[in-house]
Order: structure tokens, then C-alpha cells, then sequence
């Protein structure tokens, strides 16, 4: 099973996925291979119980600002494009309505001046803002049971990818498979990577593989995998696990988003319909501090403590960052919603938020559901890194959580590449024509 390759991606999520399908059919490299831990693509963070299921164009994510926003929709377009080409049957996506909702005199007067003073009227053409008959048409359980007196607004559009990224990252390997110069190993775990005369050598139970260049993208272990080789000496990371409540009966037809705190890099809550059961109604994520880099596997718990340094510079950025009088409540009250009996009953008001009428009966927590998603810790500035995390190195890459994640895996995929032919010293070339063909140029416009 080892080799010698131009490139090797370690990482079968939806981040490797996407760069094994980008370099594989739309560059000339020789030889390709990817390397994933687990017997199957996609089978962490990826999987489809295991994240929101949302294509983030920056529209309706109250914490973007109007440059962030810029930029990821670009990439969600890029992604969005994909599916439509790829994907007609829809067993990959959905489309559905999505919204953000903002109920009471401050949260109204908030979504008008983001939408017509801040310019994000003009960048979303399919946006529209609808008051509290439009929302009742298209979601009544979200007007239901709401006092009448209270003034009511949403920022509303029908481009409301709802994505499974797992179904998505299996379509860009086969996609990549299909080319001579492509290799795929599943199962195979990197143990060490090692700087040689060449390249890199990456080390496996199932023998070494030899490349002039590497990609990381292998989530938390990113990190550290690049301190292991003297990359990223001042970062650590910050684990948060997402979790989901479950609602039957359909109560939602799209997306509806409420209000998210510009000060915190985790979602507002929310609640949508399923990616593969619109019968199912999904409320979340909760965001819980987690000492390990994978969600339920207690061996990660020491691949955590590597990237956390156990050094002082470590403990007082978690100190500093966890002070904060918005953070500290936060994570308290995640806390509590996975503890028994309590858990629901404390989380209810954030579901209500959305549909009034629900009760205590209406809802339970997902198992099975959720997933890490790690949050970059600057321990020089001793502060939460809202950005995204990628490291460049000598002729290798560490993607550790591209922001925001899946939405933006193609954008990222591209930009990857041409640092990937950077490094070569040979004429490899990127077809980025071809590739804008096949991805954005397929993603349908409003006028």
C-alpha cells in the first residue's frame, strides 16, 4: 500500500475531499494519493449527524461582517454550483427556505440596518426582508403562539442549501478516483510525519509513503501533526462539541436562524429540517467545552493535551479567554444541556425562540449527533482566533478549520492548490477555468 507521490492529503473529511477532487481534475500532478484514518470517507465531522447541514453563505449569519461575508460567498457559491451540476436528484442536498429571525423592537430595527444601512441588501439579491404574514406563509410554526403586539421581522431567501458533506466529500473521492493518477487508502492512519531530502515521509502500519509535497487536513489533529514538526508553536485549540435536539412532526419547512452574538464564533441556535427526513426537526447545535479532539473517544483525550501544551502560556489564554463576561455564561449554560432530565428542559426557551408552541414533550436530545469543532487559541495574544487556521509551511499545508468549515472546502481547495504548484518545481498547472466550470458557474442567480 505505500508509494512514492507527488502529493499526499491526509484527511478523507469533506477539507481533503474537496482538494483531492481540485487537484485531481483540474491539475496535471502525477501522482496523487489521499490517506484517510477511518474505513470510510467522511466519517468523523463530516457525516451528516455530525454538523449543521448548512451551505453558510453569510446572509443570514448575524456575526458576519460585510467583508467576511464577501468571501464565504464566494466559496458557499462555488460549493452550491457543485451540487447543482452533480447533484440533480438532490440525494446530496435540499433546497429549502432559510431565514433569520428577529422578534421585539431591537432585534427588528437590527435586521433592517444590517439589510438596508450595512449593505447586505445589496450583496444578496434573493434576500428580502418579510414581515409576519409573509413568515407565517412560509413557516407558520414560527408565528404561532407569538404575542400579536410584538413586531416581527425576517431576512428571507430560497437559497437554502441544506447539505449532507459526507454524501458530498464521497462524490468529490469517487469524482478523483476516476483519474490513473489517484490513489485512495482508507483505514490507514498516519502515526508520524517526518521531513526528509525530498519531501516528507508518512509513517503507517501499513508501510511509509514518500511525497515531495503534503496537505493536512485532518481537523484537530492538524495541529498536531504540525507541532509535532515545528509549525504552529503558538496556537492551541479549544474543542467544542455540537449537539442537536429533536422535534417530530415537521414543524419546520426550511432553515430559521435566530439572532447570533457577534462576540462568539459558534452558531445561534437554530432549527431546520433534516437533510434526508423532513419529518425530523433539528434544533442546535449547543456548543460543550470537550477535552478531546474527536467526540466520544476517549484515546483523543491525549491527543488533546499534545496540542494544549499543558505550558503557562496555554493555561492563561484559557483563563483569559474563559473570564469574558459574554463567553464564561455561554459555556455554563451548555453545560447544562447535556445533563439528564435538566438538559431539555434548560434548552427548551432556545427552541422556543423559534417555534413558540413547543413543549417539553416535543423534544429530546440527539444521540448520536454532534460533532468537535475546534476552536484556534492565539496563546500569544492569549485569545480566541475567529479566523481560520492554516498553516504554510516547507512544502506542507495544515488545514486545521477552515472558516466557516464545509461551506467554503472548494474556495479553500482552490486557493490550496495553487500553493501546492508553488511548491513544485516543475510546470504543473491548474485549470481553474475548468474547475469555475464545473463548480460556480452552475449556481443559479437571483437578478
Amino acid at each position: 500500500m505505500s508509494g512514492k507521490y507527488d502529493l499526499v492529503i491526509v484527511g478523507g473529511g469533506i477539507s481533503g475531499a474537496s482538494l483531492l477532487y481540485t487537484t485531481a481534475k483540474f491539475t496535471d500532478i502525477d501522482s496523487i494519493a489521499l490517506i484517510e484514518k477511518e474505513s470510510e470517507i467522511a466519517a468523523i465531522n463530516s457525516h451528516h449527524t455530525n454538523n449543521s447541514q448548512t451551505l453558510h453563505f453569510g446572509d443570514i449569519e448575524t456575526n458576519y461582517t460585510l467583508e467576511k461575508a464577501e468571501g464565504v460567498k464566494t466559496g458557499a457559491e462555488l460549493l452550491a454550483g457543485y451540487l447543482e451540476n452533480h447533484d440533480p436528484d438532490r440525494e446530496m442536498h435540499a433546497k429549502r427556505s432559510k431565514m433569520v429571525l428577529g422578534v421585539g423592537d431591537e432585534e427588528v430595527e437590527k435586521l433592517e440596518q444590517r439589510y438596508h444601512e450595512e449593505g447586505f441588501g445589496d450583496l444578496y439579491p434573493k434576500l428580502q426582508p418579510i414581515g409576519r404574514d409573509e413568515i407565517a406563509e412560509i413557516e407558520p410554526k414560527v408565528v404561532e403562539g407569538r404575542d400579536p403586539d410584538v413586531d416581527m421581522l425576517a431576512l428571507q431567501t430560497p437559497d437554502g442549501y441544506v447539505v449532507d458533506y459526507g454524501e458530498t466529500a464521497k462524490s468529490f473521492v469517487e469524482l478523483a478516483r476516476e483519474e490513473s493518477n489517484v490513489d485512495v487508502f482508507t483505514g490507514t492512519k498516519v502515526e508520524d510525519v517526518t521531513k526528509n531530502t525530498e519531501g516528507y515521509t508518512l509513517t503507517t502500519p501499513q508501510g511509509p509513503f514518500d511525497c515531495d509535497v503534503a496537505v493536512v487536513a485532518a481537523g484537530s489533529h492538524s495541529l498536531q501533526i504540525a507541532k509535532e514538526l515545528g509549525y504552529g508553536e503558538d496556537m492551541a485549540l479549544l474543542p467544542v462539541a455540537g449537539s442537536f435536539f429533536l422535534a417530530d412532526d415537521g414543524l419546520l419547512n426550511g432553515k430559521v436562524y435566530t439572532l447570533q452574538m457577534k462576540k462568539l464564533p459558534f452558531a445561534a441556535v437554530h432549527g431546520d429540517a433534516d437533510v434526508h427526513d423532513d419529518s425530523i426537526t433539528r434544533f442546535g447545535p449547543t456548543a460543550k467545552l470537550v477535552p478531546a479532539l474527536e467526540r466520544g473517544r476517549l484515546s483523543t483525550v491525549s491527543d488533546f493535551l499534545d496540542v494544549f501544551g499543558l505550558n503557562a502560556a496555554s493555561f492563561l489564554s484559557y483563563a483569559n479567554i474563559l473570564a469574558d463576561r459574554i463567553l464564561l455564561p455561554y459555556v455554563l449554560t451548555n453545560l447544562l444541556y447535556d445533563v439528564p432530565e435538566v438538559g431539555a428542559r434548560s434548552f427548551l426557551p432556545e427552541v422556543q425562540k423559534v417555534v413558540p408552541s413547543v413543549e417539553l414533550d416535543d423534544i429530546e436530545r440527539a444521540k448520536g449527533y454532534g460533532g468537535v469543532r475546534p476552536q484556534i487559541v492565539d496563546t500569544s495574544a492569549k485569545s480566541l482566533d475567529m479566523g481560520e487556521a492554516k498553516i504554510v509551511g516547507d512544502d506542507i499545508v495544515f488545514n486545521i478549520t477552515p472558516s466557516p468549515g464545509a461551506s467554503t472546502s472548494l474556495k479553500n481547495a482552490m486557493r490550496d492548490t495553487k500553493t501546492i504548484l508553488d511548491f513544485f518545481e516543475t510546470d504543473y498547472e491548474f485549470d481553474e477555468d475548468a474547475f469555475r466550470a464545473d463548480t460556480i458557474e452552475n449556481f443559479p442567480r437571483g437578478e
